[in-house]
């Protein structure tokens, strides 16, 4: 291989190597929020609510063993009282629908849905604080 190609391929690890601990420091830092946010919403008596997986395309929810508090007003995302964070769309059978399914804690974002469509992210501190102002103090 020549010189060029190496140094290239090279810069190229580099990085997605600088990504992934970007990606990784942010995920931290979000896991951190949560964890106080459901700390401190169990505290301040903030009711829980059962959680619901919802079908891609709007095709019919299913129920979780989970309860939390959503984070969008379209509950496609959710804290756990565990503080972990919840993805809740699915591609869901009717088997799903009728006894329900599983969500499995996911890597949380610093802001949700970053890269939809304009208006449909929000800052994670911001999506908290709309449910219980102050959480952080």
């Amino acid at each position: 291989m020549d010189e060029w190609a190496q140094r290239r391929r090279d810069a190229a690890v580099e990085r997605a190597e600088l990504l992934a601990r970007r990606r990784r420091g942010e995920a931290d830092r979000a896991a951190a929020m949560l964890r106080t946010f459901a700390a401190a919403a169990r505290r301040a008596g903030l009711p829980p609510r059962p959680l619901r997986v919802q079908g891609y395309g709007g095709r019919g929810t299913a129920r979780t063993d989970l309860t939390g508090w959503y984070l969008r007003g379209d509950r496609t995302a959710a804290v756990g009282t565990d503080g972990h964070f919840y993805v809740l769309t699915a591609r869901l059978s009717v088997l799903d629908r009728l006894r329900g399914t599983t969500a499995a804690p996911q890597e949380p974002p610093l802001v949700l849905g970053a890269g939809g469509k304009d208006g449909d992210s929000v800052d994670l501190s911001t999506a908290l604080t709309r449910l219980l102002p102050g959480w952080e103090d």
